[in-house]
């Protein structure tokens, strides 16, 4: 029996995890497994009416769930930073989810903007640091709000949160990997601190991984090879600025936001599963999302806590209904409602 805590939202949080509750549903009672849903509401409204955030009595819970499925967080009457903080960067920081792991795969029958580029060329997986770098928040103004003003941003690695990130990522590449291929991507030639450690502490590593290839792209030449040739890449190691950034890019050759899922994963600990796509004001309570990133992200969240075969079966049940059912995988424009889409997804189960 898993405790799962479901986190829907804001916007069309509730929604896709509406969805992607009634997949997984579907595909525990199909493989024997049990869980119990632990519902909180935490986001947008709940701010907005008591002006509490992540209360530390809910915190203290959520450290002893098996899992979180979370569904969006950002609300238009709330001032942007204030949620995101608040809520996901303190969860990523108290729950120490160190890792960020997005794959990025186009599935049968989704459009890619990639010209002659498919599903065999499109599969592969970033492991981005979740912890530390810039968005610790670490700076300073200097004359504020004068003409001399100064704006100090740091980004702090320390070699033991850079171990733990690249041990992740090396044992991903050996277990996991189409190639088993890691690769190294960050600015070694500009910013000779942060990367220079990052550099030395993969290669220091990568002896104990000689069944691993290994090798190193800079962020900028990354994002033209991504383009190019995204076939080059198996598995991506980075730090957490240039891992959020790659990675949205890695959605839209995947076919977009509404297909790409991603866990924030704390291999010792409670990890975080959410799709990668915001709260989408504009279509919320019209039954037109794409709930797909939000059932891919419940298989994956069951692919960490052991069941393998459900994320599998849900993976290979999403394919099925994008090869042979949705004209597109934007809102509205699926051909299908949200709710029909998860029934869909059932269905291919």
């Amino acid at each position: 029996m898993y405790n799962i805590a479901v986190m829907p939202g804001d916007g069309t949080g509730p929604e896709v995890i509406r969805e992607g509750l009634k997949v997984l549903d579907a595909a525990c009672a199909k493989f024997g497994v049990k869980y119990k849903k632990i519902h909180y509401d935490l986001g947008g409204e709940r701010y907005k009416r008591t002006g509490e955030i992540l209360p530390d009595s809910v915190l203290a819970e959520l450290k002893g769930m098996d899992a979180i499925y979370l569904g969006a967080v950002g609300h238009p009457d709330v001032k942007p930073g204030i949620l995101e903080k608040g809520l996901l960067l303190k969860l990523r920081f108290s729950l120490q989810q160190y890792i960020n792991l997005r794959p990025v795969k186009l599935f049968p029958g989704v459009w890619t903007p990639i010209k002659d580029k498919g599903p065999a060329e499109i599969n592969f997986v970033v492991v981005r640091e979740n912890n530390e770098g810039l968005y610790v928040g670490e700076g300073e103004f200097i004359d504020k709000d004068k003409p001399t003003e100064v704006a100090v941003q740091v980004s702090r690695n320390s070699r033991r949160g850079i171990d733990k990130c690249l041990k992740y990522a090396f044992e991903y590449a050996k277990t996991k990997g189409r190639e088993k291929k890691l690769t190294l991507v960050g600015k070694t030639n500009v910013l000779t601190y942060a990367f220079d450690l990052w550099e030395r502490a993969f290669y220091a590593m990568a002896k104990s991984y000689p069944e691993v290839k290994t090798d190193y792209a800079h962020v900028d030449a990354t994002c033209m090879w991504m383009i190019k040739n995204p076939e080059w890449f198996d598995v991506i190691v980075t730090d957490n600025m240039f891992g959020d950034i790659i990675t949205d890019l890695g959605a839209m050759i995947q076919g977009g936001m509404g297909i790409a899922a991603g866990g924030n994963i704390n291999p010792e600990g409670v990890s975080m599963f959410e799709p990668i796509g915001g709260s989408a004001p504009k279509y919320t309570g019209k039954n037109v999302i794409n709930p797909l990133a939000a059932i891919c992200a419940g298989g994956m969240m069951m692919a960490e806590l052991g069941e393998t075969k459900i994320n599998e079966a849900i993976e290979k049940a999403v394919m099925d209904v994008t090869a042979n059912k949705l004209k597109s995988l934007s809102a509205g424009k699926m051909g299908y409602s949200t709710t029909e889409v998860g029934d869909l997804v059932v269905k291919a189960l």
